[in-house]
């Protein structure tokens, strides 16, 4: 039963069926062979920065002062910036898939973002170090999985259809972003009330 009680709220915080639409927009002028090595990148990203904060995440935090509320808000800003070059940029000068957009914004802090991280903690303090790996490498399969036949995706929209669900991602992810600032500052304001 702790298996299933991990996997869903990191299932949750991941949100595999939300950010398809970002990955297409991010993805959308890449070659397929460019696109599978983005995908590996990513979710290799995620897995070790997911695993790496099991292990050590509660220790840096303490080491050098850092709140979950501070990685929200950075998280945030570099997800907006990132939507707003999208949104503004005429299609001819727009950001141009880069060697590490594998790394980030998609490894991190889209895959594994601050909701994965504070879900990562939250439950290894309930159910314990081995639920949430398993449950977490079960997430990881299943973006990998739903990345790869994100071709198919494209095929049955076609070049307008996948360009409009760009420009609507790049929205998305915009609000996205703002909305981690705003959890972020709320967490941080609420930390200073008590």
């Amino acid at each position: 039963m702790a298996y299933v009680l991990t996997f869903i709220p990191i299932f949750v915080a991941v949100d595999v069926l939300g950010i398809i639409p970002i990955f297409l927009s991010l993805v959308e002028p890449l070659e397929s062979s460019e696109r599978r090595r983005v995908i590996s990148q990513s979710v290799l990203t995620a897995s070790v920065v997911g695993l790496g904060f099991m292990f050590l995440g509660k220790a840096v935090f303490l080491i050098i002062g850092l709140l979950v509320a501070d990685f929200k808000i950075a998280g945030g800003l570099v997800l907006l910036v990132l939507s707003l070059i999208d949104l503004l940029s005429p299609e001819k000068s727009r950001r141009q898939p880069t060697t590490s957009m594998g790394v980030v914004p998609l490894g991190t802090p889209l895959i594994v973002g601050p909701a994965v991280l504070t879900t990562i903690i939250m439950l290894i303090d309930i159910y314990g170090i081995v639920p949430t790996i398993t449950s977490f490498i079960a997430n990881m399969i299943i973006v990998w999985f739903a990345f790869v036949n994100s071709d198919y995706i494209i095929k049955i929209l076609g070049d307008a259809g996948s360009k409009a669900i760009s420009k609507v991602a790049s929205l998305i992810l915009a609000s996205i972003g703002v909305m981690m600032v705003r959890r972020g500052i709320m967490d941080i304001i609420a930390l200073e009330v008590r």
